[in-house]
């Protein structure tokens, strides 16, 4: 990925990756695609824009409150709040 956002690896095993994103107002992840499946935990209520091939939504999260989803997810992903906005993945190996 070579977007704004600021990702910081905690884990990265045999099993899982968990990362951090750091988003400021504005930043993205970069386009990517998922090799695997994996769960993002919200550390902050707030809102991010997907870029999709598809187009583009907005996606309200919930502070704690985690999601799921499979391999091969291609998108950007785009902090839609006009200050800082976090979140954990966890991508399952």
């Amino acid at each position: 990925m070579s977007g704004s956002a600021k990702a910081t690896v905690f884990i990265d095993n045999e099993k899982v990756i968990v990362t951090e994103y750091r988003f400021a107002a504005g930043d993205n992840t970069g386009w990517h695609r998922h090799e695997r499946d994996y769960v993002v935990v919200p550390l902050m209520d707030g809102r991010v824009k997907l870029v999709t091939s598809a187009g583009e939504n907005i996606a309200e999260m919930k502070k704690g409150v985690p999601y799921f989803r499979s391999e091969g997810v291609e998108h950007d992903v785009v902090n839609a709040n006009e200050g800082e906005y976090a979140f954990i993945e966890i991508e399952l190996k």
